[in-house]
């Protein structure tokens, strides 16, 4: 998505080879229409897989599912990152380590809003090492519903993430799948 790598490109800042800097149009302050673009860029996408329900995990992606879930008029669920207190009958939970805050924590879905049955297409922010993707795929799956793909905003190609869900027989759209990082440098596949 040309739009986006522009975006990347001229307001994103690769603080070194793991990390890049996309909090003033991402994950701070959000760039709506450019996440409007970015929903109906994943809409199309997955236009012809059936897709009844968005799921994201809080709270980077939440912005581009929604836009993704309003592109294709359907409901949208958020996996959450921490326990809640009111949170206690009929949730799912798996431990998934975070490279980005380097802890691990527990992903927690409310297994009501995912049906049997329901083909759900999960939605983030970034892809680095897939961990919160498999996590979010294992929740799904336990509730009885079907991963329909992962749609990354941003994709970090040169780590392991992206080929470990292709080889667990996942679907992976990146809309800026990123080659290559250095202080300064970005380079997109």
């Amino acid at each position: 998505m040309e739009l986006l790598k522009q975006r990347i490109l001229s307001d994103g800042r690769a603080l070194d080879e793991h990390v890049l800097l996309v909090d003033s149009f991402l994950n701070h302050q959000v760039d709506v229409k450019l996440m409007q673009a970015v929903g109906a860029e994943f809409a199309r996408r997955f236009a012809d897989d059936g897709v009844t329900r968005i799921a994201t995990i809080e709270s980077s992606g939440i912005a581009p599912a929604a836009m993704t879930a309003l592109a294709m008029d359907l409901p949208m669920v958020i996996m959450k990152k921490s326990v809640s207190s009111i949170l206690r009958d009929g949730i799912l939970q798996t431990e998934v380590f975070s490279f980005t805050k380097n802890l691990a924590y527990q992903l927690t879905l409310k297994k009501d809003f995912i049906l049997p049955g329901d083909r759900v297409l999960l939605i983030d922010d970034f892809l680095a090492n897939g961990e919160a993707a498999f996590g979010g795929f294992k929740l799904i799956e336990e509730a009885g519903g079907i991963p329909v793909g992962l749609g990354a905003v941003i994709a970090k190609v040169f780590q392991a993430g992206r080929d470990k869900l292709l080889a667990a027989g996942y679907r992976v759209e990146a809309l800026a799948p990123v080659k290559r990082m250095s202080e300064g440098v970005i380079e997109f596949e």
